[in-house]
């Protein structure tokens, strides 16, 4: 699985993708975050998780440098051992929460994802 994040044809990145980007345009072509490390911007923790998402969860935005471009995503971290400018690097995990958990029927959605670690 990759963390895949899109790139337009005037250079800029989004993660997560979107069908248009800067000035309507359309991707093109995708950038696999996982294969970079980012630097955590700012981070927390939640006490209060909805249905199924562990506690304490502890989340943060960090920024990628992709060929210097910035990348900015948010997700959980694995350790609430974090810092603002700790080096992350993302790994996958295949359920992000627990799918018997809430409302929806568990093959409504995708449960796995990616969640960064102190490198």
């Amino acid at each position: 699985m990759t963390m895949e994040a899109y790139e337009y044809d005037d250079g800029t990145i989004r993660y997560p993708g979107h069908p248009r980007g800067p000035g309507g345009t359309e991707p093109v072509d995708t950038v696999d975050l996982s294969e970079y490390t980012a630097e955590v911007i700012t981070w927390t923790t939640s006490t209060a998780t909805p249905p199924g998402v562990r506690e304490p969860n502890h989340l943060a935005i960090v920024e990628f440098d992709v060929e210097g471009e910035s990348v900015r995503a948010i997700g959980q971290v694995t350790t609430g051992d974090i810092e603002t400018g700790d080096e992350v690097k993302p790994v996958y995990v295949e359920k992000l929460r627990d799918p018997d958990a809430g409302i929806r029927e568990p093959e409504s959605q995708e449960w796995d994802g990616y969640r960064f670690e102190p490198v």
